[in-house]
C-alpha cells in the first residue's frame, strides 16, 4: 500500500512532526506486523526520527544545521542559491523505516517521525509504502 500526503510548509526551515499521520495510515492499512517507510520525494527535504517531547530540540536540530550549513557561503556555486538547503537533505536522509508490531509502530517513548522542509515555504508531499510481513 502506498499512501501519498500533502503538506505545505511555512517556513524556510521547518520540522513538522508527522507522526500523528503516519500512526493513522498503518491503522487504517490493517497491517498487524511489518514495515512503513516515510520518503521524502523532495531534493530539499528530508525525512527523519527524533525526540518529539521537548519543542527545543527542533530549535536546536535546525540551529545546528544552519551553523553547519550556512544559508550564504563565498563558494557555494549552485544557481539556484539553495545548496545549504540540498545538504541539509543529504545530512537528515530522504527516508525512514519503522517497524509495524502487533498494528502499531515501534518507537521509541520520546521518539517523533519528522518532514524537514529545508527551502521552504512550500506545499510539499511525502509518501508512506506500508509492508506486510
Amino acid at each position: 500500500m502506498l499512501h501519498t500526503v500533502e503538506l505545505s510548509t511555512s517556513k524556510r526551515d521547518e520540522m513538522r512532526d508527522i507522526t500523528r499521520e503516519v500512526t493513522s495510515i498503518v491503522h487504517k492499512s490493517g497491517i498487524i506486523d511489518g514495515i512503513a517507510v516515510i520518503y521524502s520525494p523532495h531534493t530539499t527535504a528530508g525525512i527523519t526520527i527524533n525526540e518529539n517531547a521537548d519543542p527545543d530540540v527542533k530549535h536546536d536540530v535546525l540551529l545546528r544545521l544552519d551553523e553547519v550549513y550556512p544559508w550564504n557561503h563565498p563558494k557555494y556555486r549552485h544557481a539556484e542559491g539553495n545548496t545549504a538547503s540540498h545538504l541539509k537533505a543529504i545530512t537528515t536522509g530522504s527516508s525512514q523505516t519503522v517497524i509495524i508490531h502487533e498494528g502499531e509502530l515501534m518507537l521509541g517513548r520520546w521518539q517523533g517521525i519528522y518532514f524537514c522542509e529545508f527551502d521552504g515555504p512550500r506545499h510539499r508531499q511525502y509518501l508512506v509504502k506500508i509492508i506486510e510481513g
